[in-house]
């Protein structure tokens, strides 16, 4: 029950950033323009394609995380294990950039510069973070392992086919 109630706790920073967050953009445009909260159909089903791939993607990624890292998807409770299978295989960090489609998404079915913003900060953040702190500690808690897969996984541009460590390695 502990674990369960830790990982869960783990998905409050993910339901705001896609939930909350854009729910008051929007509400305040709305409040404050009178605009229509989905101005177009067209945007608002582009949209909603949009983000159901990057829920979709997000629940895979987290999936993962959790049953084969064993640990949840923040960095004050990380893997255990190295994940490099699945969409792990093709992107470094398919949690993050899942949920930049669902801004993305958003951003397009309500029309919303606000939430467009959002995501683009959003990955701007992450960036730093993921260039300074995370990847920094990935190398000293799996070293070689983590570096190897560093240089055959792109951080944000994911690949073609997914990478696959060589035979007899521990990884995945």
């Amino acid at each position: 029950m502990r674990k369960l109630l830790r990982q869960a706790y783990s998905f409050v920073a993910p339901v705001l950033v896609c939930i909350v967050l854009p729910y008051f953009l929007v509400a305040h445009r709305h409040a404050r323009t009178g605009s229509p909260i989905l101005p177009s159909l067209g945007l608002a089903v582009l949209g909603g394609i949009l983000g159901i791939i990057g829920a979709v993607f997000a629940t895979l990624s987290f999936r993962l995380m959790i049953r084969i890292g064993n640990g949840t998807i923040m960095p004050w409770d990380p893997t255990k294990k190295l994940v490099v299978v699945g969409l792990y295989g093709f992107v470094r960090n398919p949690m993050i950039l899942s949920i930049l489609v669902i801004l993305f998404g958003e951003a397009v079915a309500f029309a919303s510069d606000a939430i467009f913003i959002l995501a683009a900060a959003f990955f701007i953040a992450n960036t730093l973070y993921f260039r300074f702190s995370e990847e920094p500690g990935l190398e000293k808690r799996f070293g070689k392992e983590y570096l190897e897969y560093k240089r055959n996984v792109p951080r944000w541009m994911p690949r073609v086919t997914p990478w696959r460590p060589q035979q007899g390695s521990q990884m995945g």
